[in-house]
């Protein structure tokens, strides 16, 4: 066991387990943080996806040991039903959920590609930005649309690509 501290969402956190365990299992088993998903378990899907820094990882695929004094932030972290972030209102505007269990994960990639970029995006960049998300339902149109339409909200003077 080993204390482990970090920051998630804004607060810092500490917790006590082994070095080995998954961010994915600490993220829910410790800090009951249950929005990022867990799917494949083998970082090919993105359900777990979290920012750690600037950077979209899956969190199913980083341990515990290799958290400590790091920020991260989850789809809990971006929005919350009373404070829903542009993106999450776009995924549920545009019609961009089915079964739900890969938007946790796709927002937070959608959101983290967002902030890196002063545009509306294409449907290509948007597609190359998600890559690493994959959905079984929506077939990415409304997807690729509501990040479209984000971004048009984020900023309305953005030019279209």
């Amino acid at each position: 066991m080993k204390n482990i501290r970090f920051h998630v969402n804004g607060k810092e956190s500490n917790v006590q387990c082994p070095p080995a365990k998954t961010l994915l299992d600490v993220l829910r088993e410790d800090l009951e943080l249950i929005g990022s998903k867990e799917c494949c378990g083998k970082g090919e899907c993105g359900s777990c996806s979290v920012m750690i820094g600037d950077e979209v990882i899956c969190s199913c695929l980083v341990l515990a040991g290799q958290i400590e004094n790091e920020t991260i932030i989850t789809v809990e972290g971006v929005g919350l039903r009373e404070n829903m972030d542009i993106v999450q209102e776009a995924f549920i505007n545009e019609g961009a959920t089915q079964c739900g269990y890969c938007t946790p994960g796709i927002i937070v990639a959608a959101k983290s590609f967002l902030n890196s970029i002063e545009h509306v995006p294409t449907t290509d960049e948007v597609k190359t930005a998600l890559g690493g998300n994959l959905c079984r339902c929506t077939g990415y149109q409304k997807i690729i649309k509501a990040v479209q339409t984000a971004a048009k909200i984020q900023n309305p003077f953005y030019a279209v690509k």
